[in-house]
Protein backbone atom coordinates (compact mmCIF):
# COMPACT_ATOMS: atom_id res chain seq x y z
CA UNK A 1 0.00 0.00 0.00
CA UNK A 2 1.51 3.08 -0.89
CA UNK A 3 0.29 6.17 1.41
CA UNK A 4 -0.20 9.93 -0.60
CA UNK A 5 -1.81 13.11 1.03
CA UNK A 6 -2.71 16.30 -0.54
CA UNK A 7 -2.52 18.84 1.73
CA UNK A 8 -1.98 22.87 2.02
CA UNK A 9 -3.16 25.74 4.52
CA UNK A 10 -4.33 27.57 2.19
CA UNK A 11 -7.77 26.73 0.58
CA UNK A 12 -8.83 26.98 -3.19
CA UNK A 13 -5.91 25.66 -4.90
CA UNK A 14 -6.96 22.09 -6.15
CA UNK A 15 -6.18 19.92 -3.35
CA UNK A 16 -9.70 17.78 -3.66
CA UNK A 17 -9.71 17.80 -7.56
CA UNK A 18 -5.63 16.80 -7.84
CA UNK A 19 -6.70 13.86 -5.12
CA UNK A 20 -9.54 12.60 -7.00
CA UNK A 21 -7.85 12.95 -10.62
CA UNK A 22 -4.86 11.03 -9.12
CA UNK A 23 -7.10 8.58 -7.79
CA UNK A 24 -9.10 7.89 -10.88
CA UNK A 25 -5.99 7.89 -13.20
CA UNK A 26 -4.58 4.77 -10.93
CA UNK A 27 -7.95 3.31 -10.29
CA UNK A 28 -8.20 3.39 -14.31
CA UNK A 29 -5.06 1.29 -14.29
CA UNK A 30 -6.55 -1.25 -12.24
CA UNK A 31 -5.02 0.06 -8.77
CA UNK A 32 -7.86 -0.72 -6.23
CA UNK A 33 -7.56 2.77 -4.23
CA UNK A 34 -8.87 3.89 -1.18
CA UNK A 35 -9.98 7.83 -0.65
CA UNK A 36 -9.99 9.13 2.85
CA UNK A 37 -11.49 12.48 3.25
CA UNK A 38 -9.92 14.56 6.33
CA UNK A 39 -11.90 18.04 5.58
CA UNK A 40 -14.87 19.07 8.24
CA UNK A 41 -15.51 20.78 4.75
CA UNK A 42 -16.51 17.42 2.96
CA UNK A 43 -15.53 18.27 -0.56
CA UNK A 44 -14.38 14.86 -1.61
CA UNK A 45 -17.00 12.92 0.14
CA UNK A 46 -19.59 15.94 -1.81
CA UNK A 47 -17.65 15.22 -4.73
CA UNK A 48 -18.89 11.43 -4.60
CA UNK A 49 -22.21 11.86 -4.05
CA UNK A 50 -22.88 11.66 0.27
CA UNK A 51 -23.73 14.74 2.24
CA UNK A 52 -21.24 15.34 4.98
CA UNK A 53 -24.25 17.28 6.81
CA UNK A 54 -26.16 13.47 6.75
CA UNK A 55 -23.67 11.08 7.39
CA UNK A 56 -23.65 9.57 10.94
CA UNK A 57 -20.65 7.00 10.26
CA UNK A 58 -17.48 8.89 9.16
CA UNK A 59 -14.07 9.21 9.70
CA UNK A 60 -14.80 11.17 12.36
CA UNK A 61 -15.91 7.71 14.29
CA UNK A 62 -12.29 6.84 14.59
CA UNK A 63 -11.68 9.74 16.91
CA UNK A 64 -13.79 8.14 19.02
CA UNK A 65 -12.03 5.82 21.32
CA UNK A 66 -9.57 7.92 22.72
CA UNK A 67 -6.61 7.43 20.35
CA UNK A 68 -7.37 3.62 19.07
CA UNK A 69 -9.11 1.84 16.23
CA UNK A 70 -11.58 -0.95 17.41
CA UNK A 71 -11.29 -3.81 14.81
CA UNK A 72 -13.13 -3.64 11.53
CA UNK A 73 -14.53 -0.23 11.96
CA UNK A 74 -12.18 0.92 8.95
CA UNK A 75 -13.72 -1.17 6.93
CA UNK A 76 -17.31 -0.39 7.89
CA UNK A 77 -16.86 3.17 7.14
CA UNK A 78 -16.42 2.96 3.75
CA UNK A 79 -18.46 4.38 0.80
CA UNK A 80 -19.01 3.51 -2.49
CA UNK A 81 -17.77 5.95 -5.42
CA UNK A 82 -18.80 6.69 -9.08
CA UNK A 83 -15.52 4.30 -9.76
CA UNK A 84 -15.82 0.52 -9.12
CA UNK A 85 -12.46 0.76 -8.28
CA UNK A 86 -12.23 3.53 -5.55
CA UNK A 87 -13.48 3.41 -2.01
CA UNK A 88 -14.16 5.99 0.11
CA UNK A 89 -13.94 6.93 3.62
CA UNK A 90 -15.90 9.98 3.92
CA UNK A 91 -15.90 12.72 6.23
CA UNK A 92 -18.72 15.05 8.10
CA UNK A 93 -19.30 18.15 9.79
CA UNK A 94 -19.00 16.70 13.07
CA UNK A 95 -14.78 17.03 12.38
CA UNK A 96 -15.52 20.31 12.74
CA UNK A 97 -15.51 19.68 16.74
CA UNK A 98 -11.85 17.37 16.62
CA UNK A 99 -9.82 20.08 17.73
CA UNK A 100 -11.58 20.63 20.88
CA UNK A 101 -12.05 16.80 21.62
CA UNK A 102 -8.58 16.24 20.94
CA UNK A 103 -7.34 19.61 22.63
CA UNK A 104 -9.17 17.80 26.22
CA UNK A 105 -7.30 14.19 25.67
CA UNK A 106 -4.51 14.14 22.80
CA UNK A 107 -2.95 10.82 21.70
CA UNK A 108 -5.19 11.38 18.61
CA UNK A 109 -1.61 11.92 15.91
CA UNK A 110 -1.96 8.28 14.40
CA UNK A 111 -6.00 7.70 14.42
CA UNK A 112 -5.52 7.29 10.77
CA UNK A 113 -2.91 5.15 10.41
CA UNK A 114 -3.90 2.56 12.95
CA UNK A 115 -7.18 3.11 10.76
CA UNK A 116 -4.89 2.22 7.52
CA UNK A 117 -3.18 -0.61 8.91
CA UNK A 118 -6.55 -2.33 8.99
CA UNK A 119 -7.09 -2.29 5.11
CA UNK A 120 -3.50 -2.68 4.12
CA UNK A 121 -4.30 -5.79 2.23
CA UNK A 122 -7.03 -4.48 0.32
CA UNK A 123 -5.57 -1.48 -1.43
CA UNK A 124 -2.88 -0.67 -3.60
CA UNK A 125 -3.23 2.95 -3.04
CA UNK A 126 -4.34 5.58 -0.63
CA UNK A 127 -4.90 9.19 -1.15
CA UNK A 128 -5.91 11.75 1.60
CA UNK A 129 -7.78 14.72 1.16
CA UNK A 130 -6.17 17.37 4.22
CA UNK A 131 -8.46 20.40 5.17
CA UNK A 132 -6.56 24.02 4.82
CA UNK A 133 -5.29 24.17 8.36
CA UNK A 134 -2.62 23.06 10.68
CA UNK A 135 -4.51 20.80 13.50
CA UNK A 136 -5.39 16.78 13.54
CA UNK A 137 -6.29 15.90 10.95
CA UNK A 138 -3.75 17.58 8.89
CA UNK A 139 -1.04 15.87 11.62
CA UNK A 140 -2.48 12.55 11.23
CA UNK A 141 -2.44 12.94 7.41
CA UNK A 142 1.58 14.04 7.19
CA UNK A 143 2.08 11.03 9.96
CA UNK A 144 0.50 8.46 8.05
CA UNK A 145 1.23 9.09 4.54
CA UNK A 146 4.64 8.37 2.70
CA UNK A 147 4.60 11.16 -0.04
CA UNK A 148 2.93 14.71 0.00
CA UNK A 149 1.50 16.47 -2.58
CA UNK A 150 1.46 20.35 -2.25
CA UNK A 151 -0.98 22.00 -4.54
CA UNK A 152 -0.21 25.94 -5.56
CA UNK A 153 -2.27 27.78 -7.06
CA UNK A 154 -0.30 30.25 -9.66
CA UNK A 155 -1.19 33.47 -7.64
CA UNK A 156 1.06 35.74 -5.52
CA UNK A 157 -0.92 34.81 -2.05
CA UNK A 158 -0.72 31.22 -2.49
CA UNK A 159 3.29 31.23 -2.47
CA UNK A 160 2.32 32.59 1.29
CA UNK A 161 0.44 29.62 2.18
CA UNK A 162 3.19 27.11 0.34
CA UNK A 163 5.52 29.10 2.87
CA UNK A 164 3.11 28.12 6.03
CA UNK A 165 2.77 24.40 4.78
CA UNK A 166 6.58 23.63 4.09
CA UNK A 167 7.30 25.43 7.85
CA UNK A 168 4.34 23.09 8.99
CA UNK A 169 6.31 20.34 7.32
CA UNK A 170 9.88 21.04 9.27
CA UNK A 171 8.01 20.81 12.25
CA UNK A 172 7.24 17.17 11.49
CA UNK A 173 10.16 16.14 10.20
CA UNK A 174 11.20 16.74 13.45
CA UNK A 175 9.39 13.95 14.82
CA UNK A 176 9.80 11.59 11.94
CA UNK A 177 13.04 9.08 11.34
CA UNK A 178 13.46 10.45 7.71
CA UNK A 179 11.69 13.38 6.22
CA UNK A 180 8.61 13.67 4.50
CA UNK A 181 9.16 13.62 0.71
CA UNK A 182 7.24 16.09 -0.75
CA UNK A 183 6.42 17.28 -4.24
CA UNK A 184 4.70 20.78 -5.22
CA UNK A 185 2.16 21.40 -7.79
CA UNK A 186 1.33 24.51 -9.50
CA UNK A 187 -2.13 24.73 -10.58
CA UNK A 188 -5.26 26.61 -11.76
CA UNK A 189 -2.48 27.64 -14.47
CA UNK A 190 -3.15 30.51 -16.99
CA UNK A 191 -1.04 31.41 -19.09
CA UNK A 192 -2.49 34.37 -20.78
CA UNK A 193 -2.34 36.21 -16.98
CA UNK A 194 0.75 37.90 -15.34
CA UNK A 195 0.40 36.80 -12.23
CA UNK A 196 0.08 33.12 -13.39
CA UNK A 197 3.67 33.20 -15.41
CA UNK A 198 5.33 35.31 -12.37
CA UNK A 199 4.33 32.80 -9.62
CA UNK A 200 5.41 29.77 -12.12
CA UNK A 201 9.08 31.57 -12.12
CA UNK A 202 8.99 32.31 -8.34
CA UNK A 203 7.90 28.38 -7.56
CA UNK A 204 11.07 27.35 -10.47
CA UNK A 205 13.57 29.50 -8.60
CA UNK A 206 12.65 29.11 -4.66
CA UNK A 207 11.64 25.49 -4.62
CA UNK A 208 13.15 24.05 -7.19
CA UNK A 209 14.31 20.95 -6.09
CA UNK A 210 10.70 20.01 -4.97
CA UNK A 211 8.93 21.18 -7.74
CA UNK A 212 6.94 19.52 -10.41
CA UNK A 213 8.48 21.63 -13.26
CA UNK A 214 4.66 21.32 -15.38
CA UNK A 215 1.25 22.59 -14.53
CA UNK A 216 -2.04 21.67 -13.93
CA UNK A 217 -3.57 23.86 -16.25
CA UNK A 218 -7.59 26.07 -16.11
CA UNK A 219 -9.48 23.17 -17.45
CA UNK A 220 -13.31 23.63 -17.12
CA UNK A 221 -13.75 19.98 -18.12
CA UNK A 222 -12.50 19.32 -14.25
CA UNK A 223 -15.37 21.44 -12.98
CA UNK A 224 -17.24 19.76 -15.33
CA UNK A 225 -16.34 16.34 -14.06
CA UNK A 226 -16.76 17.46 -10.21
CA UNK A 227 -20.34 18.53 -11.47
CA UNK A 228 -21.16 15.09 -12.96
CA UNK A 229 -20.04 13.25 -9.54
CA UNK A 230 -17.17 11.46 -11.48
CA UNK A 231 -13.63 11.25 -12.09
CA UNK A 232 -12.02 13.95 -14.33
CA UNK A 233 -10.59 10.86 -16.76
CA UNK A 234 -14.04 9.10 -16.57
CA UNK A 235 -15.37 12.47 -18.22
CA UNK A 236 -12.85 13.25 -20.90
CA UNK A 237 -9.29 11.17 -21.19
CA UNK A 238 -8.09 13.83 -23.31
CA UNK A 239 -9.23 17.01 -21.72
CA UNK A 240 -5.83 19.22 -20.70
CA UNK A 241 -6.36 18.93 -16.94
CA UNK A 242 -6.51 15.04 -17.37
CA UNK A 243 -3.15 14.60 -19.36
CA UNK A 244 -1.26 17.26 -16.75
CA UNK A 245 -2.57 15.10 -13.69
CA UNK A 246 -1.59 11.60 -15.85
CA UNK A 247 1.91 13.29 -16.35
CA UNK A 248 2.20 14.37 -12.46
CA UNK A 249 1.09 10.52 -12.26
CA UNK A 250 4.07 9.46 -14.07
CA UNK A 251 6.17 11.30 -12.13
CA UNK A 252 4.80 10.28 -8.94
CA UNK A 253 5.43 7.11 -9.37
CA UNK A 254 8.59 7.73 -10.82
CA UNK A 255 9.91 9.53 -7.65
CA UNK A 256 8.42 6.88 -5.55
CA UNK A 257 10.87 4.24 -7.82
CA UNK A 258 13.78 6.41 -6.96
CA UNK A 259 13.17 6.06 -3.20
CA UNK A 260 13.76 2.60 -3.86
CA UNK A 261 9.52 1.95 -3.03
CA UNK A 262 7.83 -1.13 -4.59
CA UNK A 263 4.93 0.11 -6.63
CA UNK A 264 2.55 -1.99 -7.98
Amino acid sequence: MRVWAVANQKGGVGKTTSAVALAGLLADQGQQVLVVDLDPHGSMTSYFGHDPDQLTSSVFNLFQHNGQVPDGLAAALLKDTSHPNIRLMPSSTSLATLERQSAAQGGYGLVISRALAQLWNDYQFVIIDSPPLLGVSMINALAACEQLIIPVQTEFLALKGLERMVHTLNMVNRSRKQALPFTIVPTLFDRRTQASLNTLRLLRRDYAEHLWQAYIPIDTKLRDASLAGVVPSQLDGNARGVLAYRALLRYLLAQSVSRGEQVA
